[in-house]
This record gives structure tokens, sequence and C-alpha cells, in this order.
């Protein structure tokens, strides 16, 4: 009995460590993704900024070349 309860743990803890080695790999590539994927949400953000603005600053130019006419 002791030598099949003892198989079955080391089985097990080989198994575990498989998969922790296969879910480090896999959680790093995400990492990268994510990463990724920050630095174009930024970049869109930033443009979104900027086009925002140069809209309001023209408008705001019309409107008060509209009010010294």
């Amino acid at each position: 009995m002791k030598k099949s309860f003892l198989k079955n743990i080391n089985e097990t803890s080989e198994t575990n460590l498989g998969s922790a080695y296969s879910n480090n790999q896999v959680k790093t590539t995400d990492v990268n993704i994510l990463l990724n994927r920050v630095r174009l949400d930024r970049k869109k953000n930033l443009k979104k900024k900027i086009f925002i603005s140069v809209i309001f600053v023209s408008l705001i130019c019309s409107l008060i070349a509209y009010i010294t006419i």
C-alpha cells in the first residue's frame, strides 16, 4: 500500500511541474501581447486627443473670426 501511495504522489508532482512550466511559457507570451496592446492603445488615445484638440482650436479660431467680422 505504501509503495503505490508514494508512486501516486511522485506522478502527480511531476505532472504539476510540467504543467507549471508550460503555463509559465504561455504567461510570458500573454504579457508581451498585453504590453503591445497597451502601447497601441496609448498611441490611439494620443492621436484622438490631438485630433480633438485641433478641432476645438479651429472652432474657437473660426468663432473669433466670425465675431470680429
